[in-house]
């Protein structure tokens, strides 16, 4: 009954046709696994999602932002309340040296306009599967470069739907970690500021890392990306190689033969497959090394009722 006066009472302000009922969330994430959000919106504007979040708040219904669904695992039970996806802010603004993306514009895109207009700064990125509001909560990085490296400021929504806009300071960017994450917020737009550069370098190093990602990953299968934050004085890859880990897993989940840093669902996996395959590495990694690996996606959701 809760869900139909959600829909309801949403529908007075977003366009029904952007709300929908018991979606499967395996539509929408990269693992292509889990189970159906009570309620799913994708606002066609940043009212309508900062209603969204009001709506959500005052009504204590719980909120998960999903981004582009690249760095998170869906339990099989799915998400309870509202899942709230912004793939549909995703303009691109170039104005000089800065680049204006909204949350829902996946951060390839990003880094391939900016590079269109020779500005150089975010090739890094040029791989980075998840979408601007992911990467801002998370300082993305990559080939050694990071978010942080080129990032001005940007525009947020608290939990209960106030705008803030943070410059860099305020956004308190560590390794995969900010203020964003901390306290809550909902990612609407970022500035960041790039630098002129050399068209033929900005593409060959495009090119580069591009060939370096395609060769090194395995993309031929669904996945979350890489799985766990890299140790300190260690990569979490090499720790699962030399564990001997690459190839085994649970049900349809295996630890990539192709990057060991990667759990690929290389058959009809379920998420309990994944997480199962997720919790055999740490525990192999920890005996074997005396290592806690921690995850970098994230996990959410309910498990199934047995």
């Amino acid at each position: 009954m809760a869900k139909q006066q959600w829909y309801q009472d949403l529908s007075a302000r977003i366009d029904p046709k952007n709300i929908k009922i018991d979606e499967a969330l395996n539509l929408h994430t990269m693992t292509r696994m889990g189970g159906a959000a009570d309620i799913f919106v994708t606002p066609d504007t940043e009212d309508e999602a900062a209603f969204t979040v009001q709506y959500a708040y005052k009504n204590n219904i719980p909120l998960l932002l999903l981004g582009n669904g690249s760095n998170m695992v869906v339990r099989d039970g799915g998400v309870r309340g509202i899942v709230l996806r912004l793939e549909k802010l995703n303009k691109i603004t170039i104005n000089g040296n800065r680049v204006i993306a909204e949350s829902g514009a996946d951060i390839i895109d990003v880094s391939r306009a900016a590079a269109s207009e020779t500005l150089t700064g975010l090739e890094f990125a040029c791989g980075i599967p998840g979408s601007i509001g992911g990467a801002m909560a998370m300082n993305a990085g990559a080939y050694g470069g990071e978010i942080q490296d080129v990032i001005v400021q940007t525009t947020v929504l608290t939990p209960s739907g106030e705008k803030l806009i943070l410059s860099k300071d305020e956004l308190e960017l560590g390794y995969r970690k900010s203020i964003i994450t901390k306290k809550g917020y909902y990612v609407l737009s970022a500035e960041f500021e790039l630098a002129p550069g050399i068209q033929e370098e900005i593409d060959a190093k495009i090119a580069d890392l591009t060939f370096q990602r395609e060769s090194k990953q395995p993309l031929e299968y669904p996945s979350a990306g890489s799985v766990f934050k890299r140790p300190p004085g260690y990569f979490a890859g090499k720790l699962i190689q030399d564990s001997g880990l690459q190839g085994k897993g649970y049900g349809g989940a295996e630890v990539s033969t192709k990057h060991a840093g990667f759990i690929v669902n290389k058959n009809n996996a379920t998420a309990t497959d994944y997480i199962s395959t997720i919790e055999m590495v740490k525990s192999a990694v920890k005996k074997n090394f005396d290592i806690e690996l921690e995850l970098e996606v994230k996990i959410v959701g309910e498990n199934v009722d047995l």
